[in-house]
């Protein structure tokens, strides 16, 4: 691989990740039209292994929003990432990312986080024109505590 190669390939990983830390901070910040111009045409969200729906961006961005209201405080921390880029030069990128989720509730006067969750993400990203942009996100929550 070549230097020129090498650097391609470590600005898409950055870009990826950069992607990845922007669905975050959508999400966190309630910011539902930048959730969904995260994806591209056709990407989907599927939270049915944290409960959730599946279906278009759109719709995730409907449901969450109707989920996440009932959270004014919450904290995506999406770790450990393990990035694998597909193609000559790279078309596809797959992220596999722990998470932890601590959320504060409008319930009981919470001053806390009353809810905090943790799993995986499985991110995929395609090359557009403009950049990287979200195919599919898919959640498996393995523990919760409420």
């Amino acid at each position: 691989m070549t230097q020129r190669m090498e650097l391609a390939a470590l600005l898409d990983r950055l870009a990826v990740d950069d992607l990845v830390s922007a669905y975050a901070a959508a999400v966190d910040s309630g910011d539902w039209e930048a959730y969904q111009r995260l994806f591209a045409p056709g990407g989907r969200a599927d939270y049915r292994g944290a409960g959730g729906i599946a279906g278009p961006a759109a719709e995730a961005a409907t449901w969450l929003s109707e989920v996440m209201g009932i959270f004014p405080v919450r904290q995506h921390l999406i770790v450990n990432r393990v990035t694998r880029l597909e193609g000559e030069p790279p078309e596809t990128a797959m992220v596999r990312a722990d998470y932890i989720n601590p959320m504060l509730s409008k319930r009981n006067g919470a001053t806390a986080p009353d809810f905090v969750a943790g799993g995986t993400y499985a991110f995929t990203a395609v090359r557009s024109g403009d950049g990287w942009a979200l195919q599919e996100v898919v959640i498996r929550e393995i523990w919760r505590w409420a």
